[in-house]
């Protein structure tokens, strides 16, 4: 959602940043699509709030978060969350790009059946 930068900033400047990403899963998400939020400490809003957008559409909401998981996964802000245990942002971003390079693996794979 973050390649739409007319969506970016047209939402921004009209509702704030805070809700840049829950505005645009209100409008996309249906009943039964997997809405992944990511984001490093776990404590972004603006992700926080696309995650429960996702999930009152009823969506599935996962995070990728790091450290302990932040506010979205002490309060249980998602369906399912992937915590990445270190402290330091390079790294927790590194796995990020991993695992979704795992899903995308196994998207493919599902897709074609093997």
């Amino acid at each position: 959602m973050t390649a739409d930068s007319t969506a970016l900033t047209c939402i921004s400047n009209d509702y704030g940043y805070a809700q840049v990403f829950s505005r645009q899963v209100e409008g996309l998400a249906r009943q039964g699509d997997l809405v992944i939020g990511i984001t490093t400490s776990g404590n972004s809003e603006n992700v926080a709030r696309a995650l429960a957008a996702a999930r009152a559409k009823g969506a599935t909401a996962v995070v990728l978060t790091g450290g302990a998981g932040g506010r979205i996964v002490a309060e249980g802000g998602a369906d399912q969350a992937v915590v990445v245990p270190a402290s330091a942002t390079a790294r927790i971003q590194e796995l990020h790009i991993f695992i979704i390079h795992c899903i995308c693996e196994r998207v493919d794979d599902w897709l074609l059946g093997t």
